[in-house]
């Protein structure tokens, strides 16, 4: 009985750190699209995911520096995404497995 208790603590914790992982993702790719598309950069709403951006970016936001900026911060941001997309997924899958 405790065994299926582990179990599904395991699961929820995973659970809600898959949604976690989701939620950073999802701050990088708002912030590439603001970008991509010239969103306002004095814009409330922009400002904000910009900083969550970079919070979030692993120091990943000037590995390569491009002539344009706008791809500069899409395969900057695209790639920690990706890299938090992996971070997610293994840290998912040991949880699952431990729980």
């Amino acid at each position: 009985m405790a065994r299926a208790g582990t179990r599904h603590v395991g699961s929820l914790v995973a659970s809600v750190l898959r949604v976690i992982g989701m939620i950073i993702v999802a701050i990088l790719v708002i912030h590439i699209l603001l970008v991509v598309f010239g969103a306002n950069p004095g814009n409330a709403f922009a400002t904000f995911i910009r900083s969550g951006a970079n919070l979030f970016s692993l120091g990943l936001t000037d590995l390569f520096v491009l002539p344009d900026p706008r791809a500069a911060t899409g395969v900057n941001y695209g790639i920690a995404a990706v890299a938090w997309l992996v971070i997610t997924s293994i840290v998912v899958g040991l949880v699952r497995r431990i729980g």
